[in-house]
């Protein structure tokens, strides 16, 4: 028997009996970033890395938490774990799992590339390397991230030319405090959607920095976001929430913008390509630096990807997972 194996409720390691981010409910579960598709409720316990609690606890309410700082080894039955730095969002974190001399690794989401805010991922070295692999084809390169942000900067200034509200869209948790922390806060008054004000609130409750936010009110007029950059979850744009913008550009920040239409069938003015997961070249040099000779990869161009490490030598074979990556339509808003 492996030491994990892929179950119908999630990552299993019998010997240790706990799931890594199951979607179905188990007694122990260990969680590798607080995104909805990894961090379900439902869990008689839980074991997250310390950065990612407070996020679980706002998204889940009332748990059983136990809580490690990144490194920190800890045994259940024999199996030792540790967390360590994905680089996905703040919070986010691999897992280590070391059992009779083999070593796995489970990424959960990851991103090479340092984005200021998240903690900086850490390479690995393992025998068997579970990955995502949300955008496992060549086409997706990202640019260079500050060029990103920069080309927002100037579509907000153009914007405040025009006396027209920049709405730009972004997960609550990740991509949302990734923005707030590198474009030009002070350019404009900031709001962010409730669901995005509350998380950044629960965030900065627990000593994270963010700029600072107003949450947009419904007793506000549309003359008080003319000079605004207004961050929501992507969802919001098709909302009844978007009628109190009276003129306002669209804008998309994800890794699907560097699909040819993807910005035109989310009705945007402008699409950024910012993901907070690996691009090709990137999630290529992760998977070389395990070391690993069997990969796994569990969401996203999962076959094609599979086929092509198995050409260039790895023993690879793709995972079905209830994680979805990231996704144009993802996060209904709630406030």
């Amino acid at each position: 028997m492996a030491v994990i194996d892929f179950t119908d409720k999630g990552l299993y390691l019998s010997k240790a009996n706990v799931y890594i981010d199951p979607w179905k409910p188990v007694d122990h579960a260990i969680i590798t970033h607080g995104h909805s598709d990894h961090a379900r409720w439902g869990h008689q316990s839980y074991a997250c890395v310390k950065s990612s609690a407070p996020i679980l606890k706002h998204r889940l309410g009332s748990i059983k938490l136990t809580a490690y700082e990144y490194g920190e080894r800890f045994s259940v039955n024999g199996v030792n774990f540790s967390f360590h730095p994905a680089g996905h969002i703040i919070g986010s974190a691999q897992v280590r799992v070391e059992q009779d001399g083999e070593i796995w690794v489970v990424t959960g989401d990851y991103k090479l590339e340092d984005d200021g805010i998240s903690e900086p991922y850490e390479q690995l070295q393992c025998h068997h390397f579970i990955t995502e692999s949300t955008f496992g084809l060549p086409i997706y390169t990202w640019e260079d991230q500050q060029k990103t942000y920069d080309d927002i900067n100037a579509w907000w200034a153009q914007n405040q030319a025009e006396k027209k509200a920049t709405v730009l869209t972004a997960y609550s948790l990740g991509k949302a405090q990734r923005i707030l922390h590198n474009i030009n806060a002070d350019m404009g008054p900031i709001y962010t959607h409730g669901a995005i004000w509350n998380m950044n609130d629960a965030l900065q409750q627990h000593g994270i920095k963010l700029p600072h936010t107003d949450k947009v009110s419904v007793s506000q007029k549309p003359k008080d976001f003319e000079n605004a950059l207004i961050l929501c979850p992507p969802a919001a744009t098709g909302s009844a929430w978007m009628k109190r913008f009276k003129s306002a550009s669209i804008g998309v920040a994800s890794g699907w913008m560097a699909l040819r239409g993807a910005r035109r069938r989310r009705g945007a003015d402008r699409g950024f390509i910012l993901s907070d997961h690996c691009d090709w070249p990137s999630l290529n040099q992760a998977v070389k630096d395990t070391g690993a000779e069997y990969i796994y990869p569990t969401h996203g161009y999962t076959d094609i990807y599979s086929k092509w490490l198995n050409e260039q030598g790895y023993t690879a074979r793709p995972v079905e997972t209830a994680f979805v990556g990231e996704s144009l339509e993802a996060e209904t808003p709630t406030s």
